[in-house]
């Protein structure tokens, strides 16, 4: 093989994996998909996606090698293949920060009309936490909670919040937090918790990168 030749083929190997990042509905899959394991049911309920779509996007994700599958009983069950996909998903997050305008005015129209203070980061939650001065709350789906979570925090899904908050001690600060620094839950969250008078802030990332931070954490057996 030609220099020429090997050099052409093995970046048409990485293409694949940048072609697996070029559409939204996979990138959302692989976001859920970071929180633990799913079935294509369940991933394309948690995504808005019909079931034949779903499985689509995810045999595409499977040939890139960014996901794994196996069949458990009657059900495929899918996993990221590797951490180094929510490293991925966090670098191409920040990029499209940095360098698309765009981004900023989704997050103002849609996200900073909930909450405009600065989250709280990962760094000073450990420690607020450790000390015992803090409500940590996770507000994603309970099967994403059970499949691993910040030690100490406690879940209330987001649709539950309104039935659950007594649950919540009026006199500590809460800190909540979803699946990443963009997903609507933990804003969601806030707001209403700042209206029933709670000291609230979200975290300024998701489960997955504080795991990956190697921060404490609770992961299923």
């Amino acid at each position: 093989m030609q220099i020429k030749d090997y050099k052409q083929s093995i970046f048409e190997q990485f293409a694949r994996t940048g072609k697996a990042f070029s559409n939204a509905n996979r990138i959302e899959l692989l976001e859920i998909l970071s929180q633990g394991e799913h079935t294509v049911e369940e991933l394309s309920k948690a995504a808005s996606l019909t079931v034949a779509n779903t499985s689509q996007h995810l045999q595409l994700l499977r040939n890139a090698g960014l996901v794994t599958g196996e069949k458990i009983g009657q059900y495929v069950h899918y996993n990221i293949s590797d951490d180094l996909v929510i490293d991925l998903l966090s670098s191409l997050r920040k990029l499209s920060k940095n360098h698309l305008a765009e981004v900023g005015r989704l997050v103002n129209t849609y996200l900073t009309v909930k909450d405009d203070l600065e989250p709280m980061d990962s760094s000073e939650l450990l420690q607020r936490a450790t000390d015992g001065t803090v409500t940590v709350l996770d507000v994603r789906p309970e099967k994403e909670y059970e499949a691993g979570h910040i030690e100490g925090a406690i879940s209330i899904p987001l649709e539950q919040l309104g039935d659950r908050i007594d649950e919540l001690k009026q006199n500590q600060e809460v800190v909540a937090y979803c699946r990443g620094p963009y997903c609507m839950l933990a804003y969601d969250a806030v707001s209403q918790l700042r209206k029933e008078g709670f000291e609230a802030h979200r975290l300024d990332e998701g489960f997955p990168e504080w795991r990956r931070a190697g921060k404490p954490v609770k992961l299923s057996e």
